[in-house]
């Protein structure tokens, strides 16, 4: 299996976001996710868009509860 962190994570990586509608005092708190393989996904925090993201398979998206739908992308 490849490591997910091996993946080059392109500049063109078409990351959406998606907001959980909590707020704060510096801004409503928002994720990012891009599809940087057959089954390999890059998410990353709104508020630190520097940083980099974490990269999951599909499973372990799913796992964690998070649908790549609700960013607009399909998997």
């Amino acid at each position: 299996m490849t490591d997910l962190y091996d993946l080059p994570l392109a500049e063109s990586a078409a990351f959406r976001k998606a907001c959980g509608g909590n707020t704060h005092p510096d801004g409503e708190s928002c994720a990012t996710l891009a599809k940087i393989g057959p089954d390999a996904w890059a998410l990353g925090d709104g508020k630190r868009p520097g940083a980099e993201p974490l990269r999951f398979t599909t499973a372990e998206l799913r796992a964690a509860g998070i649908d790549p739908a609700r960013f607009g992308l399909s998997a």
